[in-house]
């Protein structure tokens, strides 16, 4: 599919975020634990989420995903003889299948993930961390294939692990090693992010109980079998929160943006306030799942000027490294000179560079750093999408933003997160037509 947009617009009305893809698929990891029925309301209907489907439904899961995107799932047998190798290649998600099959199958290989093209990224912190509970990770480079041997609940029950980064689906899987464990498992310096934190309310769903949610230290007292009705509402996507809110400040657009989860978010508004964009929050309201907090907020036409410092990602509660690349565009309609230090991914500051076609001025200082001049004039161009889902969305801004007519070609990357992207834009005003 590509893009064609005739940009330059301003925007005006009203969205509402999406349920998050991370937290999506998380959950429906998660429900392989389960030996009862599943349901997951609102699944974002999207290709990430949608080539799991096909995963799950290849090993002998039943999936029913009804108009009103709830998800019921129900495990029957579980055999990977006729995996969908095809689908589980597509996505770096399939990873978080290792520990849930690791409570079902002593021995087992799962296709190597590919997914985004974002430089080297290893299982590492994922294979230490499962170690400790007998579940062994070896790659088989010939077959493109990561072989798992499990001896999970021997190898150790009661334990503390130590996770060597900050990895939101490393401390995943631990958690769904550790909420089928009998004992009691303490993760430190754990991902506090929403998805880990959507996780936990699920387990905690499940029967396991969890300490410490929304911080980096979280013990877990786990159960010897998970088997009932249960459902989970994954929340708000906070990275598609910010792609319309940098979408809005890009064009110079009066947009609100409804249901942003506000804790995931806060550092990234508080960055654009001393560039000097111009928000309100509205009232506080909790998540369907009762635990993450929302608001709306509209962002106003703002004169925009480049930060003091620079601009770069943390674990949270920094700045998200989902988010760091929406500030790009942005950047270009800054007076002054802003500098994104992209330090977590070798790759993608690269693509950050693909803007310069639509007439930014950025120089890239190393792999990892961009400095951008603002404000500046985009006009039209034609670029295919990059083979990553951030880079390509910010190159949409910018053609919307842009003067004249572009074509972002090949965006089955945006689709693998974001739903009915191009609908949803024209309710705003914005002029994109999709076509093959």
């Amino acid at each position: 599919m590509n893009y064609h947009v005739t940009g330059g617009k301003k925007l005006s009305g009203s969205v509402t975020t999406n349920r998050s893809k991370n937290a999506a698929v998380a959950l429906l990891a998660a429900s392989l634990l389960n030996k009862g029925t599943t349901t997951l309301k609102r699944m974002p209907r999207i290709e990430e989420v949608k080539r799991l489907i096909e995963v799950m439904e290849s090993i002998g899961v039943t999936v029913v995903w009804d108009a009103g995107g709830d998800m019921y799932i129900t495990p029957g047998k579980i055999d990977l003889a006729n995996i969908n190798r095809a689908s589980a290649e597509k996505t770096r998600s399939i990873a978080m299948f290792i520990a849930p099959l690791a409570h079902l199958l002593k021995s087992f290989d799962l296709p190597a993930p590919k997914g985004c093209d974002l430089g080297k990224r290893s299982l590492g912190a994922h294979i230490d961390a499962l170690a400790k509970f007998g579940i062994a990770i070896t790659g088989n480079e010939e077959a493109h294939t990561y072989h798992v041997e499990s001896h999970i609940g021997k190898g150790g029950r009661s334990t503390e692990i130590i996770m060597s980064e900050a990895s939101d689906t490393g401390v995943e899987n631990v958690l769904m090693a550790a909420g089928k464990t009998l004992g009691v498992t303490t993760i430190k310096f754990a991902s506090a992010n929403y998805m880990v934190q959507d996780l936990c309310v699920f387990l905690q769903q499940c029967g396991v109980k969890i300490e410490g949610i929304g911080t980096s230290t979280l013990v877990v007292h786990g159960v010897a079998d998970i088997n009932a009705d249960i459902t989970g509402y994954p929340s708000e996507d906070p990275i598609e929160s910010m792609f319309f809110i940098s979408l809005a400040a890009t064009t110079g657009s009066e947009l609100k943006i409804e249901r942003c989860p506000l804790d995931f978010i806060e550092l990234e508004l508080y960055t654009l306030e001393h560039m000097g964009l111009e928000y309100e929050k509205g009232e506080i309201y909790l998540a369907d799942n009762g635990h993450a907090r929302l608001c709306d907020i509209t962002v106003h036409s703002s004169e925009l000027y480049a930060p003091p410092e620079k601009i770069a990602p943390r674990p949270y509660p920094g700045i998200n490294a989902d988010n760091l690349p929406f500030f790009v565009p942005i950047a270009t309609q800054a007076k002054g000179k802003t500098l994104i230090h992209d330090w977590m991914y070798e790759g993608r500051a690269k693509w950050y560079m693909e803007m310069t076609k639509l007439g930014s001025k950025m120089t890239q200082l190393d792999p990892h750093r961009v400095e951008i001049e603002g404000p500046t004039k985009l006009h039209g161009a034609d670029i295919t999408a990059p083979p990553a889902l951030r880079p390509a969305t910010l190159l949409l801004i910018g053609m919307l933003a842009a003067e004249g007519e572009s074509t972002l070609r090949d965006v089955y990357p945006i689709n693998r997160g974001y739903e009915n992207l191009h609908e949803r834009l024209k309710t705003l005003g914005a002029q994109i037509e999709a076509a093959e």
